[in-house]
């Protein structure tokens, strides 16, 4: 091997080094948002809980997850402390109008209920007659419901059990999967040739 070759390869090397170390840095950076999110998402739910242990009287009937892990139980009435989390305003006002709406809809027994996502979503292919991917089905979901912010898995996990029920279709493009609303979900009628 002459040195120049030598030099090549080490040169190599670094570089797919240096590509290795920024593809690990970004990904540890996608993996902290996560874990912040989640953190967030496990604050919410306990508030949620421990409202409707405050007014339903549920948390004597049953524990939380986490109580039965440590085996601790927290007395009905008695409010919750959610972990302790930065938050900034957008997240503290998203995390009030879901506690907002959740004691609205204690208190409405007899009122109208809220869709569900599934019919939201397919609401929503019905609009486009061209195949979506799922992440633009998120953003105009969240944008057409701000009150609505699930992530963007619990969207493509809810697309797939409609593509199961036979509601939704889905479409393969080289490494794209991309959805639309099936022709029985249209009120379409097939025609025979």
């Amino acid at each position: 091997m002459t040195s120049q070759s030598t030099a090549t390869l080490r040169s190599r090397y670094a570089e797919r080094a240096a590509s290795d170390l920024e593809e690990n840095r970004h990904q540890q950076e996608e993996l902290a948002k996560a874990l912040v999110r989640l953190k967030h998402e496990e604050a919410l739910l306990v508030d949620i809980l421990s409202l409707a242990a405050r007014h339903e009287g549920l948390l004597g009937a049953a524990e939380l997850p986490a109580q039965k892990e440590s085996g601790t139980v927290i007395p009905a009435g008695r409010p919750v402390q959610p972990p302790a989390q930065q938050t900034t305003g957008r997240s503290a006002h998203l995390r009030e109008r879901r506690l907002k709406r959740v004691l609205a809809e204690s208190g409405a027994k007899g009122k109208s209920r809220q869709p569900l996502l599934g019919e939201i979503l397919t609401a929503l292919l019905g609009a486009h007659p061209e195949p979506r991917l799922a992440k633009e089905l998120h953003a105009e979901l969240t944008a057409e419901h701000p009150d609505r912010s699930p992530t963007p898995q619990v969207v493509r996990n809810t697309l797939e059990s409609l593509v199961a029920k036979g509601q939704v279709q889905r479409h393969k493009q080289q490494r794209s999967v991309l959805y639309t609303l099936a022709d029985d979900a249209r009120g379409g009628v097939l025609t025979e040739r």
